[in-house]
């Protein structure tokens, strides 16, 4: 029955509850901000130059603004901001898959990876590309082309590096490229290793497992996989080796290109021009816990190289977090590698034996919550590194951005979709990192840069991987240090019904963030031609007499001229239905396990007539109910509440779409994984799926479909993981949309029933003079009679909230007598008791108990009744600290909707805490 606190780790929330760790925790999840004057974000303007590109990669821009980026499959695309348009100006013939032994085609990383001007273009028009070459032989190619034009000359190409890959085994290729100052080319390789054996580090030693080892790339001194690679190119279309790379030329089992090793998939990389330091992300490995034994959980790493290094992979991952020495053939664990001094003795290193020390990360986050780093968030990962800004690169510059990001390394999350500003000390150490532009959205950023304008160009992948995707774009942020234009809000009070359609336009929420005086015009358009309609003022009213669509578009111009305009679509001539669920006889906040509950639904339309008169049949109205846990639907607990997004998709779905599921999973096709039809298909008669799954979910794995590695998500809550499941399982069904109750009668939760249930109804039009169908849809959602205190509609000064991430609701701690926590209209007909579960911990907290009571409409309202006073629990056992008891009280009979509030009382407690309270049970 309680299910919330009993998912808590006692040993782990006695130590999180402790005041002083409270405190702490507090403290370590404030975001490092830096000093200065932080640029307001209303003044960068976000603007798509390209949409629905075919996994764009990397761009480079042109000294005249426009921008070259490259798709995976070969495509070379040039946008030009003169004609704003993207044309294809060369497609390079690559390799995408990979052949297996046994001959099997596979979707791979390789294709068309990195793309970079000359730093001298202006005068050579030099540009540089790293892509897998079309053909059998397993490499990897830097090649030099001219530019003439709009014109990629194929005929120049010069090829000055070849990287040996091998091509049975996905993954990690690299392929971003960046120069310095003194005109040398940096270009990042992968370790061309499969991940899919294992969620740790990747060292199988075994005969015919070197796809699988590593140790054969990133760990091996004389290979150039797994690496940051340094080079000076020359105009004969070979290269030379600058000073300072980690080996010097001539130096026995080294390759002297190497500048920094121990990578997994270094993909994005930038050099600080000014600074000569070297920045770049590594996509980390699966795994979501330690393991005794076999190593750290996995993380991403962002990666300072003031000078040539090692960087640990794959023995190291973060700040040196050591696996152990596995033997593959016996699954015997070894020592823990020693960061002071790895040693590569694999069978498949051709590279000396001893390696450079290895070097820590900069910033390093796994999946969940980073105490370290908390401004990383949660969630899937992959770490990206962008350009440093300089204003004295921008003098003159049109938008240059503002002096605060002087010196700052842009650094971005493509799976989190967010950009970071990293500031240093004078010693280059990172002082301080801080989210950029946090409101803005973005989809999966894969590169990032300055164009000469001061612009920051993005370069968005979209959302699936191995996928056109309808969201990836080419877009640029543009900052305003003079007048802004005004943000422009219009809304409609109606925007389809039937004629006469009586109309006010509204553009409440426009805004000139310069506080100018604004002017409003509203041009009213029928899509059928004629002349505008031309209404003046911010809200003016507008009757539409003729069926037809129409668009009212509001422009809004600021003092100095500068406006800008939206539009609203307005439909006339079929007026909605309307749809009313009523519950005629019971509780209308709460239901309870096996008791009927009495509904009617009621339709009306104007054109198709109602239920009542017989016009509308009752089959035509669709009518079902369905759960939800209480995440999903809190504050929706009055009747007559709206479709949620849950409530449309189901719990399930909304969590699905707002994790990173879609990166590696499509609904009906396989993609890195298999498609989540397949999945619903395999584990369809599999009683157990829902929890073996989630726990894959969780704590990634891998094995079933073939060598595809589930990548771990520990920051999921064990109940979202089993409703993403849940959903994926319903896939298989082709469900008929048919109603699954009737239109009045009763409906009887399970006694198993766990979440709050959402009675639905809702009714499709036939569409009237030319106008489309409308629906129409209602829901009531009964709350589960046992509810958080977590989650409350508000609570007092000395209540503290305290938010674990496996939990869907805070945990209620009560630091002081005279506090409550409140939920607002609750209908108390019917209810007759109330049960609570209440901790009472004297360790860690030394709670001095108390009692709770049940107020009305305000914590000085009705006292319907208390519990007996709750005493600290004695035992000193971590297992026992939290242990949960349980106090029932008899409540005097209300009728109606009430704010319900529950009072925390000890008289004699002075400044201690007396309780935390879980959940409270309501009854009749």
């Amino acid at each position: 029955m309680i299910r919330y606190l009993s998912l808590l780790q006692p040993y782990r929330m006695a130590a999180m509850l402790s005041v002083g760790a409270i405190g702490l925790w507090a403290y370590s999840t404030r975001p490092l901000t830096a000093p200065g004057d932080k640029p307001d974000e209303n003044r960068f303007t976000k603007i798509v130059l390209a949409e629905k590109l075919n996994e764009p990669l990397e761009m480079t821009i042109l000294p005249d603004e426009r921008i070259i980026f490259i798709e995976r499959h070969g495509n070379v695309q040039l946008y030009s901001p003169t004609t704003k348009q993207v044309k294809t100006i060369a497609t390079i013939p690559v390799s995408t898959k990979y052949k297996d032994k046994e001959g099997t085609e596979t979707e791979a990383e390789d294709g068309l990876l990195g793309v970079n001007i000359d730093p001298n273009f202006a005068k050579n028009h030099w540009i540089y590309f790293y892509y897998s070459p079309a053909g059998t032989e397993p490499k990897n190619i830097l090649t030099r082309y001219e530019m003439k034009g709009d014109e990629l000359v194929l005929s120049s190409k010069k090829v000055l590096l070849e990287v040996a890959v091998q091509r049975e085994q996905c993954c990690h290729t690299g392929g971003s490229i960046d120069w310095d100052r003194d005109g040398n080319l940096y270009l990042s390789t992968g370790d061309n290793t499969s991940p899919r054996a294992t969620l740790y580090a990747p060292i199988d030693e075994r005969p015919g497992r070197g796809p699988w080892d590593a140790q054969k790339s990133s760990g091996n001194t004389n290979d150039l996989r797994g690496k940051i690679l340094r080079i000076h190119p020359e105009a004969d279309g070979t290269y030379t080796i600058p000073e300072g790379n980690l080996f010097p030329k001539g130096t026995a089992k080294t390759r002297p290109e190497i500048y920094t090793m121990g990578h997994r998939n270094p993909y994005r990389i930038a050099v600080d021009k000014h600074t000569g330091y070297l920045y770049w992300g590594d996509v980390g490995p699966d795994a979501g816990a330690d393991s005794a034994g076999v190593g750290p959980q996995a993380e991403d790493e962002y990666n300072q190289a003031r000078k040539a290094g090692n960087f640990g992979w794959p023995y190291f991952v973060g700040d040196n977090k050591a696996y152990n020495d596995v033997d593959f053939t016996t699954n015997k664990s070894g020592d823990k590698f020693d960061p002071a001094h790895p040693l590569n003795d694999s069978p498949n290193n051709t590279g000396l034996r001893d390696l450079p020390p290895a070097q820590p990360a900069m910033i390093f986050y796994p999946a969940a919550d980073s105490k370290k780093f908390p401004f990383m968030g949660t969630g899937g990962r992959s770490a990206m590194a962008g350009p440093t800004y300089y204003q004295d690169d921008f003098k003159g510059a049109k938008r240059a951005f503002p002096e605060y990001y002087n010196g700052k390394t842009f650094l971005f999350e493509w799976m989190r979709d967010m950009i970071l500003s990293v500031s240093y000390d004078s010693e280059g150490k990172m002082n301080n990192v801080e989210r950029f532009l946090p409101n803005m959205a973005f989809s999966h950023p894969i590169d990032m840069a300055f164009g000469p304008n001061g612009d920051l160009y993005v370069l968005e992948y979209g959302t699936g991987w191995f996928l056109k995707n309808d969201d990836s774009r080419l877009v640029k942020i543009e900052f305003n240090a003079g007048n802004r234009k005004p943000n422009v809000v219009a809304s409609a009070s109606q925007k389809v019904g039937a004629v006469p359609l009586k109309v006010t336009l509204s553009s409440e929420g426009t805004k000139d963030f310069d506080g100018d005086a604004m002017t409003y015009q509203w041009r009213v358009v029928s899509k059928a031609g004629g002349q505008p309609t031309l209404l003046n003022g911010p809200n003016p009213t507008f009757t539409f007499q003729k069926p037809g669509q129409y668009k009212a578009i509001l422009t809004v111009t600021d003092a100095h001229g500068l406006k800008d305009s939206r539009e609203i679509d307005v439909l006339t001539g079929n007026q909605p239905p309307a749809v009313e669920l009523a519950i005629t006889k019971g509780n209308k906040s709460f239901y309870f396990p096996g008791e009927p509950i009495a509904y009617q639904v009621n339709v009306a339309d104007k054109e198709d007539g109602s239920l009542a008169s017989g016009k509308i049949l009752p089959k035509q109205v669709m009518v079902r109910a369905t759960y939800q846990n209480e995440v999903g639907s809190q504050g929706a607990s009055e009747a007559g509440h709206k479709f949620s997004e849950s409530t449309y998709l189901g719990t399930g779905k909304v969590l699905m779409e707002k994790s990173d599921c879609k990166a590696c999973h499509f609904t009906d096709k396989k993609s890195v994984g298999p498609s989540f039809i397949d999945v619903a298909k395999r584990y369809k008669s599999d009683a157990n799926a829902v929890a073996s799954l989630s726990n894959k979910i969780i704590k990634g794995g891998g094995g079933v479909w073939g060598d595809a590695i589930m990548t771990a998500h520990p920051q999921l809550a064990s109940a979202d993981a089993g409703e993403i499941v849940k959903y994926i399982l319903t896939l298989s069904d082709k469900k008929v949309a048919t109603p699954t109750l009737p239109t009045k009668g009763t409906y009887t939760p399970g006694k198993e029933e766990k979440g709050n249930l959402v009675l639905q109804a809702s009714y499709k039009d036939k569409g009237a003079n030319g106008i489309a169908a409308q629906t129409t849809e209602e829901a009531l959602t009964l709350r589960n009679p046992v509810v958080a205190l977590g989650s409350s509609n508000s609570q007092s000064k000395g209540v503290t909230l305290f938010k674990m991430a496996t939990q869907p609701f805070p945990i209620v701690i009560v630091m002081a007598s005279g506090t409550n926590v409140a939920f607002n209209k609750i209908d108390m007909t019917g209810i007759r008791s109330m049960e609570f579960a209440v901790a009472v911990p004297k360790a860690q907290l030394i709670c001095v108990g108390g009692r709770i009571e049940v107020h009305l409409d305000s914590p000085e309202g009705q006292l319907l009744g208390q519990t007996e006073e709750l005493t600290p629990n004695p035992s000193n056992d971590p297992a026992d600290i939290f242990k949960l008891s349980k106090a029932k009280v008899n409540v005097t009979p209300a009728s109606g909707q009430h704010d319900l509030y529950f009072v925390f009382k000890n008289e004699k407690a002075g400044k201690s805490p007396l309780f935390v309270p879980a959940t409270v049970e309501f009854s009749n």
